[in-house]
């Protein structure tokens, strides 16, 4: 959803208490103000020439708001992405003008399709020197713009309260995602009677559409008359918090639910209705029996291309119920019979009390036997191998062990992403952090800073593969810096390893720039005096997870795995979910 920055708009604003007085005072001192009436204790940036006026007002204010220097910029976004994820607040990630500006991009690109509140505010060069090619100047405005859900460019110091309180209003409001402000550098400086009020409303910008009731209604008709009725949950469930209701639901109508990566962890992993993963890299049972089900029960996904597969032939003989806070989601790719548009919290209460009580246990007999086939051909060798080396899933089954599923898992891109999200165990909501529709490697890292920061009685575990970690190795010296206590689990295999997957099953194992010659990521870690280990023998592997997660402070744990495994089961580029293969 993008919100172009010339619209044409109404603010509706919120007067706070005792607001109502106007200061005299700069824009920069004002920058400030309105992050801390905005809740923001914490943010992550890198200073710079044009945003230098914002960091030395800060520096008054150091009581107030925590600053995080990052390494990059681009770790400022991604630490400010496992912020929001994991508080359901608005990050903010603040750089200076162009190259500081351009490197946030990755980051909101990520946000964007991810659907992460972030607020990142970029210095900008005076306004009289726009568009001359000044020195650090770029139209960071006209880039970020199809990637951002709104920006806007300040050149006045009085834009300022009522152009940042919209920016936060317009990232956490409906379906949520980055806004960037780009702020001259006289706007800065200049002075303004300051006066702020909340942003509560923009007129044309509908956040969450009104539930329609009739629609709700036909929804439950359809559900209480299925015989193979099935659900697939996305992240739009945790982000409207929606949890309990979606439970309520799948125990009411005994109706077997599957989770697209960013909806993991909004059921507990061993509820028994709780059937899997869907995707490429899922679980057998729920992507054979999408093909099967009668009535395919969608709620805050958008059917991704990694979670569908080959649209043609796609849940063809199911009605599909599609519950979707964005309409633009609605029949892109996938086309509903009924579409149920709004809040997911608001709409599965709306839909509960229409909800008979029932059972399916033939239906739900068919995902355990398939499950079982999966087990005894893929998770079995993966969690309880005979073979030699070490694997990935027994690490993360270690994890699991050692803190009983309750700590947040952040994990990067690549294989052991991906089996991360099949074996980690969560308990909680909002414990599964990672990069879904953009893929970036070397989120997790940063990330995992950001969500440590934000949730710091919970356990935050980054588990990332060999490739990703160098992407933003950097970050160590943040982590340096804050002491922020994050456990870092590097499953090493040498490889880029989803790459040589495909390269195995598809190009004739013509490995092509894949293998890699790594440093010595314990020295690296102690280099920036954070304790580190390496294993590589089962006996090992126990031990060290333990002592890992018993050590106060930041830890790396490095774990040397098998080279060639491969993440099983897989469903080919261009395939259907029921051509799924095991091996």
């Amino acid at each position: 959803m993008n919100f172009n920055k010339n619209m044409q708009s109404k603010t509706t604003h919120k007067k706070e208490p005792g607001k109502d007085q106007h200061v005299r005072m700069s824009g920069s001192e004002a920058m400030v103000k309105c992050l801390i009436e905005e809740g923001a204790t914490t943010i992550y940036g890198y200073p710079g020439g044009a945003i230098m006026p914002f960091y030395d007002e800060l520096h008054k204010h150091q009581d107030e708001i925590h600053h995080v220097l990052t390494r990059h910029e681009q770790g400022a976004t991604h630490a400010a992405q496992g912020y929001a994820r994991i508080s359901g607040q608005v990050g903010v990630a603040v750089a200076t003008s162009g190259p500081g500006a351009t490197n946030l991009i990755t980051g909101i690109a990520d946000a964007q399709i991810d659907s992460t509140p972030i607020v990142c505010i970029t210095g900008q060069v005076y306004e009289h020197l726009l568009g001359s090619d000044a020195f650090q100047e770029t139209d960071i405005v006209g880039i970020s713009t199809p990637v951002t859900k709104w920006n806007h460019q300040i050149t006045s110091a009085e834009e300022i309260p009522e152009v940042m309180a919209k920016a936060f209003y317009i990232a956490k409001s409906g379906r949520p995602g980055p806004v960037l402000i780009d702020i001259t550098k006289n706007a800065q400086l200049e002075e303004f009677d300051f006066h702020y009020e909340k942003c509560t409303g923009v007129r044309s910008y509908k956040p969450a559409p009104p539930v329609d009731k009739e629609k709700v209604k036909e929804a439950a008709e359809l559900i209480n008359t299925a015989k193979k009725p099935f659900i697939v949950w996305g992240q739009g469930v945790i982000l409207g918090e929606a949890e309990q209701e979606l439970k309520k639901l799948i125990e009411k109508a005994q109706i077997p639910a599957a989770w697209t990566i960013l909806g993991a962890s909004a059921i507990p992993t061993t509820h028994p209705l709780n059937v899997g993963m869907v995707g490429m890299h899922g679980n057998y049972a729920p992507n054979m029996l999408t093909n099967e089900c009668d009535v395919l029960i969608a709620i805050g996904m958008r059917f991704d291309d990694r979670v569908t597969g080959r649209l043609n032939d796609y849940a063809k003989q199911a009605k599909v119920i599609h519950f979707e806070i964005d309409p633009a989601e609605v029949d892109k790719n996938v086309k509903t019979d009924i579409a149920v548009l709004g809040d997911a919290k608001q709409s599965l209460a709306t839909l509960l009390p229409f909800i008979k009580k029932n059972s399916h246990d033939s239906w739900l007999k068919k995902f355990k036997d398939l499950y079982k086939i999966e087990y005894d051909k893929v998770i079995k060798h993966d969690l309880s191998p005979k073979k030699e080396g070490l694997t990935m899933g027994e690490v993360l089954k270690e994890i699991n062990k050692q803190t009983s599923g309750d700590a947040a898992i952040v994990s990067d891109v690549g294989q052991h992403q991906m089996i991360a999200c099949r074996y980690a165990e969560f308990n909680k909501t909002k414990s599964n952090i990672t990069s879904g529709g953009l893929g970036t490697m070397g989120f997790a890292l940063p990330a995992a800073i950001g969500a440590k920061m934000a949730a710091p009685e919970r356990d935050v575990v980054a588990v990332v593969g060999d490739g990703g970690y160098q992407m933003t190795i950097q970050e160590l010296g943040t982590i340096f810096q804050t002491k922020v206590p994050v456990k870092i689990v590097i499953l090493n295999n040498n490889f880029l390893g989803m790459v040589r997957q495909w390269q195995q099953l598809f190009f004739d194992k013509r490995y092509a720039q894949t293998e890699l010659v790594n440093p010595d990521f314990i020295q690296i870690a102690k280099g920036y005096y954070i304790n580190a280990e390496q294993v590589s023998k089962r006996e090992e592997l126990s031990t060290a997870v333990e002592k890992m997660m018993n050590t106060e402070g930041a830890y790396v744990l490095e774990v040397c795995v098998e080279k060639e495994d491969n993440v099983f089961p897989m469903i080919p580029s261009g395939a259907s979910v029921s051509e799924i293969r095991l091996e």
